[in-house]
């Protein structure tokens, strides 16, 4: 039953997020893509710029901010996604940002270019 509850929570939180970042410019190309490294909750375009946006909701703020959540080991996972999804859709030139969205309480922070890509993965 909780688990059930805290997905319907992050489910909810990625639509609140793709909605929000629609209303502020970005276009979504891709919601909950996957691939044999993890998923990536919303892949949108802001302007020329591909962004790996990871969605953290909390209806708790006690347990600290969502995007605490996503911690180096989150981000290097978030990496590997978004490195497999460029060779895959042939976009390895394009700019690329990774932005966390927050989502506590009814308000939404957007962390823009919350970590780096880093480049020892360890595959």
């Amino acid at each position: 039953m909780e688990r059930e509850s805290t997905r319907a929570i992050g489910r909810d939180g990625e639509e609140i997020a793709a909605g929000y970042l629609r209303n502020n410019g970005y276009r979504i190309v891709e919601k909950n893509y996957k691939n044999r490294f993890g998923e990536i909750d919303v892949i949108a375009k802001d302007g020329n710029t591909l962004v790996f946006v990871e969605v953290k909701t909390r209806n708790n703020p006690s347990y600290g901010p969502p995007s605490s959540a996503v911690d180096s080991k989150k981000q290097q996972r978030i990496g590997k996604v978004a490195v497999t999804y460029l060779t895959e859709k042939r976009l390895t030139h394009s700019p690329v940002r990774f932005d966390v969205v927050s989502i506590c309480d009814g308000e939404i922070e957007v962390i823009r270019d919350a970590f780096e890509l880093r480049e020892d993965f360890s595959w």
